[in-house]
């Protein structure tokens, strides 16, 4: 009976969005399965191979992330000049061949090289995926829509951690290219499958203008004052988040002898939290006041964070990463769904590009000043700082509030939702 009930349940949800959003999702999962393999080890991959501290991989990082923000300009602007699907495919394959090649590489210099080549191009398609989501959802569903998209990557990475951890002690390389054969399948389902999401009217507006008036349109997003503020104040609670991946590993290891594989079950148990929990939870909050929640979400980073600082049990570990999923759980999906809500809809790859920044410069800057600490400081300050930073995101937050209608992002109901 629970099980039939369950099955029911599921049916239930999946008829409430169009059959294309569920082919998105599938595809993301795949490309998801192979990049999870392996990012969480980032730092320790580097570290390890090259024989480099902290402060090397924040600056590697800082580069990274410098052309990752210029690739996302671009690709926000390509986005509403080429289409979404174009964009998307584009940046699989180029993905895929960048992460062969730092798999392959011996020099970090040329590791550099990949990496930025793979920022440039590869992360252009960010925008694209944002604003396919946005144009097949109505606005009533797109904060519950990023949610299921975000239950289906953590799917993926609560089974890669875990596998990539284990793997991981015996071949990088293999990681690097289980990525690079998952991203060349996500691009071929997209190229078969996927249609073109962005409005033809749209489309054709933008190819009549050309690709320098439409990348021109970044000036109206700046001029968005409400717009440009969340974005700042959403820059500092990822400055936090990143630390999860950019850091925590290293810290774990080097400070308290936690080991790989210890590492990838923290992840395995974030990821499995969101599968288990995210849906319910963006159900619950998606007719509440998006500036409150988001400042909710942050305190949970407060805490969470913090007691990275003060604790040395592992199973304290895992509380306080059971803390910090409660608050992305809460933070992301509501995040993403306000930028469909301030976009107009012929600029929502820009809109999603800039809001790109936001988790840009924080992998540009944050793990370079979280390595100076770590080679050169206090580690535990690394997370006294993230608390800190959290709680000025939260108080950030409440004070957006003032300039932000006290409506929630899906309340304003599209008809006409095709169901698969």
């Amino acid at each position: 009976m629970l099980f039939s009930n369950s099955l029911e349940k599921i049916n239930s949800i999946y008829r409430e969005y169009p059959r294309q959003f569920w082919v998105i999702i599938g595809a993301n999962f795949i490309d998801h399965v192979g990049g999870a393999l392996i990012f969480p080890f980032f730092a320790l991959y580097i570290t390890q191979k090259f024989s480099v501290g902290m402060t090397e991989v924040g600056l590697l990082f800082a580069l990274f992330s410098f052309t990752d923000m210029l690739g996302n300009m671009v690709g926000g602007a390509l986005t509403d000049f080429l289409g979404r699907k174009t964009m998307i495919i584009l940046g699989l394959i180029i993905s895929a061949l960048t992460s062969l090649g730092m798999g392959l590489v011996q020099q970090l210099e040329w590791f550099y090289v990949m990496g930025a080549v793979s920022g440039l191009f590869a992360t252009a398609a960010g925008p694209a995926h944002e604003a396919m989501l946005i144009d097949i959802l109505p606005e009533s569903k797109r904060s519950e829509g990023f949610g299921v998209m975000r239950v289906a990557m953590n799917l993926s990475v609560a089974i890669g951690p875990a596998v990539g951890g284990f793997i991981a002690s015996y071949s990088y390389l293999v990681l690097f290219i289980a990525d690079t054969i998952t991203s060349l399948i996500t691009a071929l389902i997209v190229y078969l499958v996927v249609e073109e999401s962005m409005p033809e009217e749209r489309g054709a507006h933008a190819s009549r203008k050309g690709f320098k008036e439409t990348f021109a349109g970044y000036g109206a997003v700046l001029k968005d004052r409400k717009f440009m503020l969340f974005v700042i104040v959403s820059t500092i609670a990822t400055l936090v988040y990143s630390q999860m991946y950019s850091t925590l590993s290293v810290f774990l290891r080097d400070i308290h002898g936690v080991p790989e594989s210890g590492y990838g079950w923290l992840m395995t148990l974030n990821a499995a939290m969101v599968v288990l929990f995210q849906f319910m939870i963006t159900h619950r909050i998606s007719d509440k006041p998006p500036m409150l929640i988001l400042a909710l979400g942050s305190l949970f980073y407060v805490f969470g964070f913090g007691m990275y600082g003060f604790v040395d049990l592992y199973i304290l570990f895992m509380l306080a990463m059971a803390i910090i999923t409660v608050g992305e759980m809460v933070i992301i999906p509501v995040a993403r769904a306000y930028v469909g809500q301030a976009a107009p809809e012929d600029m929502r790859g820009r809109y999603s590009g800039m809001m790109g920044f936001s988790w840009m410069i924080p992998w540009m800057i944050g793990p370079l000043l979280a390595g100076l600490i770590m080679d050169y400081g206090n580690p535990n300050w690394v997370w006294y700082g993230s608390a800190i930073l959290a709680l000025i995101a939260a108080a950030g937050f409440l004070w957006l509030r003032k300039d932000h209608e006290e409506i929630p992002a899906t309340s304003q109901p599209e008809p006409g939702l095709e169901t698969g």
